[in-house]
């Protein structure tokens, strides 16, 4: 049976905004835009719904209720049931885009359920120990019902892996968590980049650029302090959010704070810029590929996802062919001190259509053929043993 005929549903875990997970999700509605959509919360606004092709999600309990849709993070607890209400009983294909609660619909033996999982719920997993510290509930009672909560969360999340058919994620670093946690193998089929979003510029201005959310995990704070110990060197921040003033108390003359800004102006930082800089353990990581797009070189902590997005070497080591970055192997000053200035030896060497190059490894076009191989493949294996 072709797919295009086949009955879908795609879970996504909810929509707040576009972000990396819901550019996995678009291009897989794209794939089968047949697909009726199913999320837990839609806040989804303006020109943001095309992405979604427009379509008008079945979403849960939680979304119904105004006090739970501006807060929907704080009802973690109630998702586990809302994701299980969702009657998915007259599809043949499900697909889960799963970073938290998605996987575990509930699906009979008569269907296949495919799982994207861009990660296992992190907080519960092997970053309990960060959520709680940066959560500020690291004592009292509160700290004990949040590990209470999450042992539970542990428990549900290991058996409604049980109830996907076959898992793909989206780097080998996740590929490894979800064998660690769930002991299932899964496909590892990078993200999708928009090639065409970005030009490849060869001659760079003399300054550094960072953009993210300024969260604790992005390690923001430590870039500006290296280059508040760097005066000679220029660094552009831009993004926003909790840690912004914490972050602005640390910057010095040589560092310039530009908050969120629009698309258009950020695009242009990492065109012109010399290199970009990322100090986050990610699962992959979309912004280092945009920079790359644009023939920018990364200067990257040498863990998760951009081990296998930036062709670098580490500081200590000799420099390689194609090379498009340096990789620090530490999240202190220090060594992102070292890291620059390793960047700066090797920089003669880093071509700007060898950082393009790399990145084409990204490309929509290879999401959308590798992911659509792999449901083809799985639904091939389903038919024969449904028979």
């Amino acid at each position: 049976m072709s797919l295009k005929k086949l009955k879908v549903a795609v879970v996504h875990d909810w929509l707040p905004l576009y972000g990396g997970a819901e550019r996995v999700l678009e291009q897989i509605l794209l794939l089968f835009p047949q697909a009726d959509l199913f999320t837990l919360v839609d806040l989804l606004e303006g020109d943001n719904r095309q992405h979604i092709l427009h379509k008008n999600p079945k979403t849960s309990f939680v979304d119904r209720w105004a006090f739970t849709r501006k807060r929907y993070r704080s009802f973690l607890p109630l998702m586990p049931l809302a994701v299980e209400q969702f009657d998915l009983s007259d599809y043949q294909l499900v697909i889960s885009s799963s970073s938290a609660v998605a996987k575990g619909v509930i699906t009979g033996p008569d269907q296949l359920h495919i799982c994207y999982c861009h990660s296992p719920i992190r907080y519960a997993w092997d970053l309990q120990h960060q959520y709680l510290r940066e959560s500020g509930l690291e004592s009292g009672f509160l700290n004990w019902l949040a590990r209470w909560f999450l042992h539970r969360i542990r428990l549900w999340d290991v058996r409604t892996a049980n109830g996907v058919d076959h898992f793909a994620c989206n780097s080998e670093f996740v590929r490894r968590r979800i064998w660690k946690v769930y002991r299932r193998e899964a496909e590892v089929i990078h993200p999708p980049v928009d090639m065409t979003s970005f030009q490849c510029q060869a001659v760079k201005q003399n300054y550094y650029v960072t953009a993210s959310r300024m969260v604790p995990y992005k390690r923001i704070d430590l870039i500006v302090e290296a280059f508040a110990n760097m005066p000679d060197h220029k660094l552009v921040v831009i993004g926003d959010g909790p840690e912004f003033s914490k972050i602005r108390s640390k910057a010095g003359a040589n560092v310039e704070l530009l908050g969120h800004v629009p698309y258009e102006v950020l695009y242009m930082h990492l065109r012109n810029a010399k290199a970009f800089m990322f100090a986050a353990e990610e699962d992959f990581g979309i912004t280092p590929v945009e920079a790359q797009a644009c023939g920018t070189p990364v200067i990257a902590y040498g863990k998760g996802g951009a081990l296998e997005t930036v062709r670098g070497i580490f500081t200590d080591a000799p420099k390689r062919d194609r090379m498009t970055g340096v990789f620090f192997s530490e999240q202190t000053v220090d060594s992102i001190v070292a890291a620059v200035q390793r960047f700066e030896q090797v920089l003669p060497e880093i071509r700007a259509e060898d950082c393009r190059s790399n990145a084409e490894r990204f490309s929509i076009q290879k999401f959308s053929e590798v992911f659509a191989q792999f449901v083809e493949r799985s639904w091939g294996d389903f038919e024969k043993t449904a028979r």
